[in-house]
């Protein structure tokens, strides 16, 4: 937590967050009597928004373009089998 101006902030640098190259940051401000546990609950939300965790599990390892594309045909399939049994 850092103190800038009279305002508390939550501030939380990560290198994988970058957007064309350049790094970015998490601010959260801290409203006056603002619970620590309330704030950590919006830097966590904020963070899962980012998508860093996917991102970093998906190039753990390599897939190759056609198993990819078939995985997201098999998993559409899958969604129209589901809707076809709904509507029967």
């Amino acid at each position: 937590m850092y103190f800038i101006s009279h305002k508390w902030y939550l501030i939380a640098t990560f290198a994988a967050l970058t957007r064309g190259g350049v790094k970015i940051m998490l601010i959260i401000p801290i409203k006056d009597g603002e619970n620590i546990d309330r704030a950590l609950k919006r830097y966590k939300r904020k963070f899962d928004k980012t998508g860093t965790v996917r991102q970093l599990r998906s190039r753990t390892a390599f897939l190759k373009p056609s198993v990819v594309k078939r995985a997201k045909l098999q998993k559409a399939a899958y969604i129209q089998n589901m809707k076809d049994n709904l509507e029967n």
